[in-house]
């Protein structure tokens, strides 16, 4: 089953994809072909996306799904003369606050993603900054810095969580791979580096399989992508992780904002930002 599915706004967009993404994932027998339309901020481009989308229900045969955070009233009548379905996410959540409230709210275009507070806006940047030039064991000097060290075998989705808990959370998170260099006679002995902020470590792993499948895109046909070695360092990775009782997660099955949750979950570090 295939569904169309339009998120729309007279802003950036970003709030009305990510949540009614978060309500797609809830249909996992469904595929959905994602449509983002930014900045409908004029009646002739509510226009010309009406005409999109009822060629689009003519082509499907089915009512494509609209997800839209527009302010404008006038704008949003508009949309709501199109074949789609419409899940007008400002109405569905705002409405039912300004009722408990007993307060109008400014709807306002781009309100959700202003720079309201210079000092946790730079204290983000400051953690991407960090993330980056601490990425991949670069920079182990500064690990005294870090709020956060994740470990584990290469390509196991390190870089990217380090990067999301920086920009989401302002966390200042750091990461080093697990390679051949520290693994000896079958076993792997934490850097000194690591075991003087083993407070600080949390541990990623992932299943062999697919570990393979995703380094095979980097290196086709190689050892280093081969099922043996994957397997090989997984099971080394994970009997350390057990041995230093370093918590850790298997990251195969879960998206990076579930991965950067369950890490804050299981260390009880704050976001800072």
């Amino acid at each position: 089953m295939k569904r169309t599915v339009f998120f729309m706004s007279d802003g950036t967009g970003i709030t009305a994809e990510a949540l009614g993404n978060a309500l797609l994932t809830q249909f996992e027998g469904i595929e959905f072909e994602r449509v983002v339309l930014p900045y409908i901020d004029t009646i002739k481009k509510a226009e010309t996306t009406i005409e999109r989308i009822n060629k689009t229900f003519e082509a499907d045969g089915q009512r494509p799904i609209i997800f839209d955070t527009i302010v404008n009233k006038e704008i949003r009548a508009i949309i709501r003369t199109s074949n789609g379905f419409p899940i007008d996410i400002f109405e569905t959540f705002l409405s039912p606050l300004e009722r408990e409230l007993g307060h109008k709210s400014s709807y306002t275009v781009g309100t959700s993603h202003s720079i309201s507070e210079e000092n946790s806006y730079k204290g983000r940047i400051d953690a991407v900054h960090f993330a980056l030039e601490n990425d991949d064991g670069i920079r182990t000097k500064n690990y005294h810095k870090a709020d956060i060290i994740l470990i584990g075998v290469s390509r196991c989705g390190k870089t990217p969580t380090c990067i999301y808990m920086a920009l989401q959370f302002g966390l200042c998170a750091a990461n080093y791979p697990i390679t051949e260099e520290d693994m000896r006679d079958g076993m792997i002995t934490l850097p000194k580096f690591l075991k003087e902020n083993k407070h600080k470590l949390f541990g990623l792993t992932i299943n062999a399989e697919n570990l393979s499948n995703i380094r095979n895109e980097r290196r086709a046909n190689s050892r280093y992508s081969s099922l043996a070695q994957c397997e090989m360092e997984v099971d080394l990775v994970e009997e350390l992780f057990i041995k230093e009782g370093i918590p850790y997660i298997n990251s195969t099955y879960f998206s990076i904002e579930e991965i950067s949750a369950k890490i804050l979950n299981i260390t009880g570090i704050e976001r800072k930002n």
